[in-house]
């Protein structure tokens, strides 16, 4: 339903199964029609498979396919993300570590092409915002890999923990775990109260035919320029803990981990703790979605027995992720805008660095140029 709606709204459907060729993936097709629930006509997307799927791949494993794939790098990065969601959640309903789930369901190909096409399709948009509005979770039973289980699954539940959600507003599964996951990743703002001004409208068309109509529909909009700041506004959480008794090696892996549990940001700050022992303070920037896991990451990880965490307030320049073309290949850059007026642009440092080490050229001389020609670009960004 997501690839479908997305495509009602203007996604080209050739340049969505053409980057889902990158992928290197046989024994699918792609078939987009159109179709109509309670006299609202949409777009309908069935991933047929030439014959069962019995693959049973890891995490490891989704992640070569995307690694080794042709996909921009955007698109690699926020498909990898939405798969960890999944198997964050399957290991802890299963009492496993992440490199030992299965994935069933979210393995077979049909979902690889809908969470990966979900990341196409948000990636050709790049919008400056997401939002939805709370989960309709559906009501009864649905059948899986481990047999019947109480809708929501608990996949879903533990993925959208924290997530605005409600049930009952349907007789049957409305959010299966892979759409939880795409949520719980591409969405930065969950409200039922929006101002913003319709562009365009698209419908994605359920397979099942309900009492309700089995639809999903996304708007392309813009906020109110009537209030208009320049900045976007946002809320976030702010969890911090006080440590003077861990190796500080230790520190790179964490933060590392931390960002991989859905941390929006993560920072240390010297400190002088009791006894005057110098110590460090470890601040993780996180939204809803995220809270209670990275809460649980900070005190599984480190050796703090206890955390603080409390509500701020955030304004923030609009940003894309975009890719240019430089004599180096495809680089990813970070753009910031004030009135769509660019302020500050850069290069991806990872892509910079992996640049400097297949070239020998020094770190700076890769960064100069790719600067040099964002600013000669600056106005077709």
């Amino acid at each position: 339903m997501n690839l479908a709606a997305m495509i009602d709204l203007g996604v080209p459907e050739d340049y969505l199964i053409k980057e889902l060729g990158k992928l290197k993936l046989d024994g699918y097709e792609l078939k987009v029609s159109r179709d109509s629930r309670n006299g609202i006509f949409g777009t309908r997307v069935d991933v047929i498979l030439a014959k069962q799927d019995k693959h049973h791949r890891h995490l490891k494993d989704i992640y070569h396919i995307i690694d080794t794939s042709g996909l921009l790098s955007n698109v690699k990065d926020l498909s990898k993300r939405i798969f960890l969601k999944v198997a964050e959640a399957e290991a802890k309903i299963h009492e496993m570590s992440i490199d030992k789930v299965h994935f069933h369901e979210v393995g077979a190909i049909d979902s690889i092409v809908d969470i990966v096409g979900a990341a196409i399709c948000h990636d050709y948009l790049s919008p400056t915002k997401t939002m939805a509005s709370t989960i309709e979770l559906g009501k009864g039973l649905v059948k899986s890999s481990h047999g019947i289980i109480p809708v929501p699954a608990p996949a879903t539940a533990e993925i959208l923990r924290n997530i605005p959600t409600h049930m009952g507003g349907a007789a049957f599964e409305t959010t299966t775990p892979t759409g939880a996951a795409i949520l719980a990743t591409i969405v930065d703002e969950f409200t039922d109260e929006l101002s913003i001004k319709t562009k365009q409208t698209g419908y994605g068309i359920g397979h099942k035919i309900a009492e309700r109509p089995n639809i999903l529909r996304v708007h392309l909009a813009e906020t109110d320029t009537s209030k208009k700041t320049g900045f976007k506004n946002g809320k976030a959480w702010l969890i911090e803990c006080n440590i003077d008794d861990m190796n500080p090696e230790w520190y790179e892996f964490i933060v590392e981990r931390l960002f991989q549990a859905g941390a929006h940001d993560v920072y240390l700050s010297n400190i002088i703790m009791k006894k005057t022992r110098p110590g460090t303070k470890l601040s993780v920037l996180c939204d809803d979605a995220g809270l209670e896991v990275l809460k649980e990451t900070i005190l599984r990880e480190t050796t703090s027995i206890g955390l603080r965490f409390f509500p701020v307030e955030k304004s923030m320049l609009d940003r894309k992720e975009l890719t240019i073309s430089t004599i180096y290949g495809e680089v990813g850059i970070k753009v910031a805008y004030l009135n769509n007026e660019i302020i500050h642009q850069k290069p991806e440092y990872e892509d910079c660095k992996r640049i400097a080490r297949e070239t020998g050229k020094p770190l700076k001389e890769i960064t100069d140029h790719i600067s040099f020609t964002l600013q000669q670009n600056k106005e077709g960004l």
